[in-house]
């Protein structure tokens, strides 16, 4: 089983953040797993440019990091987001990696995968960063188990709760990928997505030709 953790913050290894995707990487491989760590901050990481060729050939027409970033996600059976929060939202860098995965979400490329989601903030604008991390695996095909905040300026304790939380979850994520854990909300959303998207499909289908290929390949859609 391998677990990849994603650190997006600019500060580096002064990351606040860092230090609860320490923990649940600890705590994952306590439970069995492989973990790998991968500052996203750190990589060239160029702007989507909405050429639509991974809808059109399942490829990215840009040269720069992501290609083998998004290989070692699909590979992983468990994925880790991490964000501090900038602005009520995660970072430039995330937010990024994100808006290059237009593929991933058309194609559900997450589906069978969990994650899970960590931030760090001054104040307690937790949860609404928290999901949007949540909410992009969710939209990509994969199952959330949910995620640990924590707010600064509630002091040490409040860091070291958070850092021991997300340490547990760490063994909690390794437990959901091993017992295939089901999301009943989570799977009624994706149903109901596809219900609605597979027309954006079929009307692009001379375009988006990867995409239609694939849904058909998977039954999704019927010519």
């Amino acid at each position: 089983m391998k677990i990849v953790g994603i650190s997006s913050s600019p500060r580096g290894k002064n990351s606040n953040t860092l230090k609860l995707l320490d923990a649940v990487l600890e705590g994952a491989k306590e439970a069995g797993a492989e973990v790998e760590s991968i500052d996203v901050a750190k990589l060239n990481i160029k702007y989507c440019i909405a050429c639509d060729k991974c809808h059109k050939k399942g490829e990215c027409s840009i040269k720069d990091d992501f290609p083998a970033l998004l290989t070692k996600l699909l590979q992983a059976d468990g994925v880790i987001w991490s964000s501090p929060n900038y602005i009520t939202n995660v970072t430039a860098q995330l937010k990024t990696v994100f808006d290059r995965c237009p593929l991933v979400i058309h194609e559900q490329l997450f589906e069978g995968k969990y994650s899970m989601s960590l931030t760090t903030a001054g104040g307690n604008e937790i949860d609404f960063i928290l999901d949007i991390m949540n909410n992009f695996t969710i939209q990509c095909g994969g199952c959330s188990i949910g995620g640990v905040g924590c707010s600064m300026s509630q002091g040490p304790g409040a860091v070291e709760a958070a850092i021991e939380k997300s340490r547990e979850m760490g063994k909690d994520l390794v437990e959901a990928i091993k017992e295939k854990k089901k999301y009943p909300e989570q799977e009624a959303r994706q149903k109901a997505w596809k219900e609605g998207f597979k027309y954006s499909i079929l009307a692009n289908k001379d375009h988006w030709t990867h995409n239609c290929d694939y849904w058909m390949e998977k039954g999704w859609i019927k010519e």
